[in-house]
């Protein structure tokens, strides 16, 4: 079964939201999903998850916040 694991970095100032979701990315279990919510779209954070074997959907939010959803790469 799915778990969601929820971060919530919004308004924290760079560069702590993409460490604070590589902390979490490392921690998360395969079968598992990371909900991540932040004020603004991570493009450098985009680029680290195709490279390192994660899928990720983002919604955007109507308060403005960035909803993306991340987890491993199936097979």
């Amino acid at each position: 079964m799915t778990r969601q694991h929820l971060l919530d970095v919004r308004w924290q100032s760079p560069p702590l939201p993409f460490e604070m979701a590589l902390d979490a990315l490392d921690a998360l279990p395969q079968a598992d999903e990371l909900v991540l919510l932040i004020h603004r779209e991570p493009g450098p954070l985009y680029a680290y998850l195709v490279q390192n074997g994660f899928a990720y959907r983002t919604e955007a939010v109507d308060d403005g916040t960035f909803r993306i959803l991340i987890r491993h790469e199936t097979s």
